[in-house]
C-alpha cells in the first residue's frame, strides 16, 4: 500500500546523502518534496502541515547542524515524526477487571468488520482467551452465516439466536450474549454490528443502543484503508456519535495510496490497535507505529520478521536441529525440507524478504521471486525415498529419472537441486566450525597449503566456500530468480536496532539466511 510513498521518500533521502552540510535551502527543498509526497499519498492536509512544520523546526536545530552525518539525522527526524503521527507507542487492548471483556466492532458496510471479528477471535484464542463471537449484524444478507463460517475456522463459538437477513433485534441479541458468555465461561465477547453504505441516523442510533446495552470495554472502529480521506471523516463521525476507543486498519494489502492510515490517528485522536492485510485468519497483527514507519521509509521490519520466524519454527524442530549440529551430524534433505516448509508458513517469500532492511529498493527483483519454485523443490524431495533423503550420494542416473518423473520435473532440475544441496552441506559444516561445533570445517580450512592454492584471489582458500551470487538458499532448482546483492542476514543477529537482550531463534532461521550470503 505504501510503495509509492516509500519510493518518493527514498528518492528524496537519496539526494540528501551526498551532502556534507545542509543549508536552509536544502531543508526547505526537502520539506517541500516530503509535503508533496504525503499529499499525493492522500494524507489529510492538517496532518501534513503539522508534520512538515515539526520536521523543519527540528532540521534547523542543533541536532542536525552539529551532526557528523546531517542527512542521516534528517532521516532519523522524519522517522521519529512519522512514528508520532502513527500513534507513538503501541496500545494494547483494555480488558475488564471482571470478565467478560466486551469488544464492540463498528464501521461502514464493506469495511471488513465481520472478517475482522473472525481474525480477532482467532488471535485472542491463540493468546489463551476463550472468546465468543456475537452475530448482531442482522441487516446485511448472510452476515450471520459468514460469521458462523469464520467462527468455525477459528474454532470459536458464535452466538447467533436470530437468523438475520433483516429478522431479529440486534440490541436484544447483544444483551443476551453477555449472559450466555457468563454461563459458558467465555472471557471475551466480540460483538459484530451492522453497517451502512454511508453515515445515517438509523445506523448511529442502533450502534449507540448496542453500546448502551453491553457497556463495551472497547469500541473499535474498522476502517477500510483503501477508501482514503472519506474513511477518516467516517471515523470522526463514529467517534462523535458512538464514542470509539480504537481503530483497526483493514485491507492494508491493497494498492491504494494509504493516506487514511497515516491520518486516522492524528485526526481522530484514537490509537490504531490492529492491522489486517488479507482474507486469511492469520493475516492479522498488532499495529506497531515504529515498525510501520520503518516499512514506509524502506528500513524493513526486522522485529516482525523475527516474530514470524519464531512462530514458524516450532520448539521441537529447533531443538532437533541444534542437537544434530551439536552432535556433528550431517544436514540432510529431510532437514532441508522441514525448514523449507517452515519458511513457507511465514507467508509469500517476497513478503518475508521485503521485511529485511534495504529490500525496499529492490522491489522489481522481489516481484520476480515465484513461490512455485519452492513447491517444485518440495515435490522433488518428497519423490525421494527416506534413504535417498538421508544420503543423496546413492542417487544414481536411474534414481534421478524416477524422481524427476515422480515430481513432474526434468532430470536437470533434480541434478541442480542435488548439486546445490551438496554445496549447502559443505557450508553447514563450515558454519559448525565457526560456531565451535564438532564436525565443523576448522581442520579442513588449515589442512594443508595445497588447499590454499585452490582458493580464489584475495586469500579465499581453505574451505573455499561456494559463492552463491545472491541466490536463494542452496538447493533451489535452476532458473530461480536472483536475490538482490547486498542482502545481509547478519543484520538480523545483533545489529539492526534490536532491543538489548532480544535473541533470534537459535539456529533454524539464521541458518536458512546464512546459506544465502555466508560468503
Amino acid at each position: 500500500m505504501f510503495d509509492t510513498l516509500s519510493d518518493r521518500l527514498s528518492g528524496i533521502f537519496g539526494k540528501l546523502r551526498g551532502k556534507g552540510r545542509l543549508t536552509d535551502a536544502d531543508i526547505d527543498a526537502t520539506a517541500r518534496e516530503i509535503r508533496l509526497a504525503l499529499l499525493e499519498a492522500d494524507v489529510a492536509l492538517p496532518v501534513v502541515k503539522s508534520f512538515i512544520a515539526r520536521i523543519k523546526e527540528r532540521a534547523r536545530g542543533s541536532e542536525v547542524s552539529q551532526a557528523l552525518n546531517p542527512a542521516q539525522q534528517v532521516i532519523k527526524i522524519v522517522h521519529e515524526e512519522l512514528v508520532a503521527v502513527l500513534g507513538g507507542e503501541q496500545r494494547r487492548l483494555r480488558f475488564a477487571k471482571q470478565p467478560p471483556t466486551v469488544i464492540m466492532l463498528a464501521g461502514l458496510q464493506g469495511s471488513g468488520k465481520t472478517t475482522l471479528a473472525g481474525k480477532l477471535s482467532s488471535w485472542l484464542k491463540a493468546q489463551g482467551h476463550q472468546p465468543l463471537l456475537v452475530a448482531a449484524d442482522l441487516q446485511r444478507p448472510n452476515a450471520v452465516g459468514q460469521l458462523q463460517v469464520l467462527g468455525g475456522r477459528a474454532g470459536v463459538e458464535v452466538f447467533a439466536p436470530e437468523p438475520g437477513n433483516g429478522v431479529g433485534d440486534p440490541v436484544a441479541v447483544a444483551k443476551a450474549s453477555l449472559e450466555h458468555a457468563r454461563r459458558t465461561a467465555r472471557d471475551i465477547v466480540i460483538v459484530d454490528t451492522a453497517g451502512r453504505l454511508g453515515i445515517d441516523a438509523e445506523m448511529m442510533a442502533q450502534a449507540a443502543a448496542i453500546r448502551d446495552a453491553v457497556d463495551p470495554d472497547e469500541v473499535i472502529f474498522v476502517i477500510d484503508a483503501m477508501v482514503g480521506q472519506d474513511a477518516v471523516r467516517t471515523a470522526e463521525a463514529f467517534r462523535d456519535g458512538v464514542g470509539i476507543t480504537g481503530v483497526v486498519l483493514s485491507k492494508l494489502d491493497g494498492d491504494a495510496r494509504g493516506g487514511a492510515a497515516l491520518s486516522v490517528r492524528q485526526v481522530t485522536g484514537e490509537p490504531i490497535l490492529f492491522a489486517s492485510t488479507g482474507e486469511k485468519l492469520s493475516d492479522f497483527d498488532v499495529f506497531h507505529p515504529d515498525r510501520m514507519a520503518s516499512r514506509i521509509l524502506g528500513m524493513g521490519d526486522v522485529l516482525t520478521l523475527i516474530e514470524q520466524a519464531e512462530q514458524a519454527f516450532d520448539a521441537d524442530q529447533k531443538e532437533k536441529m541444534t542437537a544434530k549440529l551439536m552432535g556433528g551430524e550431517q544436514f540432510t534433505l529431510e532437514d532441508f525440507l522441514d525448514q523449507l516448509i517452515a519458511v513457507r508458513r511465514m507467508g509469500p517469500i517476497a513478503n518475508v524478504l521485503a521485511m529485511m532492511p534495504g529490500m525496499g529498493q529492490m522491489k522489481d527483483q522481489l516481484a520476480e521471486v515465484d513461490d512455485k519454485h519452492f513447491d517444485k523443490v518440495t515435490a522433488i524431495i518428497r519423490s525421494m525415498t527416506p534413504g535417498e533423503r538421508t544420503n543423496p550420494k546413492i542417487i544414481n542416473g536411474s534414481r534421478r529419472a524416477r524422481i524427476a518423473n515422480g515430481s513432474g520435473v526434468t532430470v536437470m532440475d533434480v541434478n541442480q537441486l542435488l548439486n546445490r544441496f551438496a554445496e549447502a552441506q559443505k557450508m553447514m559444516k563450515q558454519m559448525g566450525g565457526m560456531m565451535g561445533l564438532p564436525g565443523g570445517g576448522r581442520r579442513k580450512a588449515t589442512k594443508s597449503p595445497k588447499n590454499k592454492r585452490k582458493g580464489t584471489k584475495g586469500g579465499r582458500g581453505g574451505g573455499a566456500r561456494p559463492r552463491t551470487g545472491g541466490q536463494l538458499p542452496a538447493g533451489f532448482p535452476g532458473g530461480m530468480p536472483q536475490l538482490p546483492p547486498g542482502l545481509d542476514p547478519n543484520a538480523l543477529g545483533g545489529g539492526g536496532g534490536l532491543p538489548p537482550g532480544f535473541k533470534l531463534p537459535k539456529i533454524d532461521f539464521n541458518k536458512l539466511n546464512k546459506r544465502k550470503d555466508e560468503d
